[in-house]
């Protein structure tokens, strides 16, 4: 069966991949004890509630068409997927970057990890945004992918750093 998504499914994957990035960040700041790489986990977690927020917003406003079953779907496979794929982030079979966690990591380690999320969110978000109509969005996806972006260079930033 081909799976297609509404709007409201969508929206709802991106506030659950916002969820899980906001969770990594304050996860990985807790098990950090340099308290500059503290911070800037700290801030990023802050910044992804931000989106979270704004996904949140743009789903309440969608209209009840936009909100509409495109599938059939009586056994709810489209939500479990849904589930799955915000879960691993934008990528099928992949763990979610709370999941790879274990409190062992080095900085270095938790800033790969958060890279390749980031990464992941970036082209999940593109293709988000081919679905979003300039009249339900389209900006505030774009500027979530530029403050996504921008999150990439921190973290690059973060291990030219590490490296000096």
């Amino acid at each position: 069966m081909a799976i297609t998504f509404n709007a409201d499914e969508i929206f709802e994957m991106a506030v659950e991949i916002e969820r899980n990035g906001a969770k990594f960040y304050r996860e990985a700041a807790a098990n950090t004890s340099d308290e500059q790489t503290k911070k800037m986990l700290l801030d990023l977690a802050d910044m992804e509630q931000g989106h979270l927020s704004t996904f949140e917003q743009m789903r309440q406003n969608l209209t009840d068409a936009q909100k509409e079953a495109t599938t059939f779907d009586p056994d709810n496979e489209a939500a479990m997927y849904l589930r799955t794929m915000a879960d691993a982030h934008g990528s099928e079979g992949m763990k979610s970057p709370t999941e790879k966690l274990t409190g062992n990591e080095s900085i270095r380690e938790i800033i790969e990890i958060a890279l390749n999320s980031e990464k992941d969110s970036v082209i999940f978000y593109f293709g988000l945004k081919g679905f979003v109509s300039a009249k339900a969005g389209r900006d505030k996806v774009e500027a979530i992918i530029k403050e996504e972006l921008a999150h990439i260079t921190i973290l690059n930033k973060q291990l030219r750093a590490l490296d000096n």
